[in-house]
């Protein structure tokens, strides 16, 4: 049984090819926009992917990359970073606090601050494990109840909390945009919101408008089935 047939994938996918490619297209959006080059950070999404789709990404010098799930990660990256360690791995997915501990140890970045209660568990943890994980908040830009995230009006309150209060370092700021929607009204919000806060960190847009994010601020990018193509069937 070959590695693709293992992850359900076509044999025609390259995800450093595709990397490649995603880079050029985000350098092209800049020089549209008239932005500088080299700002925008692409978080390589290898959720549900398993190590060898990922070493071909690794071995291009790529070293960002995001994972929704705690106990997943922990699954693969431990022996990926051992051999990489310089790789920076994100959370990019809900934390329940229950996980908090496992998160701490394995994960660089959180980007899914959502919620006080997890904060307060972070800083927390970071003392137990003298350790300091850059964080974002995700904010609930659409304000949809299904949603996790901070509601825009309550974006400046909880990041001074988190500051004031918890001694966090709140690097930047992080959205999910309705499926529905035009992103880029989501996406300068968040801008937006940023300059209010004091952070210079968006992380916003994905795989279908990742362009758009970049024109309007975004300093990373998760970019996931453009890279490793469709996640594999269960």
């Amino acid at each position: 049984m070959t590695i693709d047939d293992q992850n359900n994938l076509p044999d025609d996918i390259n995800p450093a090819e595709n990397l490649a490619a995603i880079t050029d297209d985000i350098s092209a959006a800049l020089r549209e926009a008239g932005k500088e080059q080299n700002h925008v950070t692409i978080v390589a999404v290898s959720k549900q992917h398993e190590a060898a789709r990922i070493l071909p990404v690794l071995e291009t010098g790529h070293r960002v990359f995001g994972e929704n799930r705690v106990q997943e990660a922990q699954a693969k990256w431990p022996s990926l970073i051992e051999k990489y360690p310089d790789t920076e791995l994100r959370l990019i997915g809900p934390l329940q606090t229950n996980k908090v501990k496992e998160a701490v140890a394995l994960f660089d970045v959180i980007e899914s601050v959502d919620r006080i209660k997890l904060a307060k568990a972070l800083a927390k943890e970071f003392e137990k494990q003298d350790k300091r994980l850059k964080l974002f908040v995700q904010v609930n830009t659409g304000e949809e109840e299904q949603k996790s995230g901070i509601a825009p009006n309550d974006v400046v309150t909880f990041v001074d909390e988190c500051r004031d209060q918890l001694g966090l370092t709140i690097e930047g700021l992080m959205c999910i945009p309705p499926a529905a929607d035009d992103p880029a009204p989501h996406f300068a919000l968040l801008a937006k919101l940023a300059k209010d806060c004091g952070v210079s960190a968006l992380s916003m847009g994905m795989s279908g408008d990742y362009s758009i994010a970049a024109q309007l601020g975004a300093t990373h990018v998760r970019v996931g089935s453009a890279i490793f193509g469709p996640r594999p069937a269960k």
